[in-house]
């Protein structure tokens, strides 16, 4: 297949941010396809995690919320969502989280709340915070997964839903949260991971055919760019094909 679209290889770069015999907290959407084709291909101990409270899930096809019964049905616990974050959470047993965003701003806050005026009175308001501002703060690292655009990836988010570095170094430490923070952010046009000296995201993997300077454009603040920039592999035939077949299997529901 020499064919495949941005969002197929966005999803595929994320799947493969993901290891074997590893704890993954997913976010539906994005976050759950990448996460289920990872389990699908090259990882297929990676134990899913989500929100309502089901350990270990194995769908055979993509959940339509953290509540669809096939993730109960396939898991090998289901636990009420208070012992999900008290117990599997917030004392740092879950090594990935696997989040989305409305906004992302360069030092990998995230706003799923508000967007412009304020919060009692927005412009637009969002679906809200759910379980991310926990999984941002204490899993051992956080894979973000967002298409890359001006109105995405803005100078400053317009409400802190989930902190990455908040201001900058420092401030995980200073506000004693336990996780590695945004360590990953894949988009439709490359990988950027956080610099572990100013923490602020930084191109470091392009996708096949993608420029620099569409990066940039796409980007609201001044983006910066590793000295050791490279290039990811495109798909696999049998990543797309796995991908697609996921894919279907939720159209086939609806």
């Amino acid at each position: 297949m020499t064919d495949y679209t941005a969002d197929e290889m966005m999803t595929v770069a994320a799947a493969r941010q993901l290891r074997d015999d590893t704890a993954c907290f997913v976010g539906i959407g994005l976050p759950s396809t990448a996460a289920n084709l990872a389990r699908a291909t090259h990882a297929p101990n990676l134990v899913l995690v989500y929100e309502s409270g089901c350990l270990g899930a194995k769908p055979d096809r993509l959940p339509l919320s953290i509540g669809d019964g096939i993730l109960a049905d396939t898991a090998d616990a289901v636990v009420s969502v208070p012992e999900v974050f008290n117990y599997w959470l917030q004392p740092g047993r879950i090594d990935v989280g696997f989040l989305g965003a409305a906004q992302l701003d360069r030092y990998g806050n995230i706003n799923t709340t508000v967007v412009g005026g304020d919060y009692t009175d927005p412009r637009v308001r969002l679906p809200g915070a759910g379980g991310a501002p926990e999984i941002a703060a204490s899993c051992g690292e956080v894979v973000v997964i967002v298409r890359q655009s001006l109105r995405t990836f803005v100078e400053r988010v317009d409400f802190v839903t989930s902190v990455g570095y908040g201001s900058g170094p420092g401030d995980r430490a200073r506000l004693g949260l336990r996780g590695g923070g945004p360590r990953t952010v894949i988009t439709d046009l490359g990988v950027l991971e956080a610099d572990p000296r100013t923490c602020e995201l930084t191109l470091t993997r392009l996708h096949p055919g993608g420029t620099v300077e569409q990066a940039r454009a796409a980007t609201g603040w001044p983006l910066a760019v590793s000295d050791d920039l490279s290039t990811g592999e495109p798909p696999t035939d049998d990543e797309l094909a796995v991908l697609r077949a996921l894919e279907a299997t939720k159209k086939a529901v609806r």
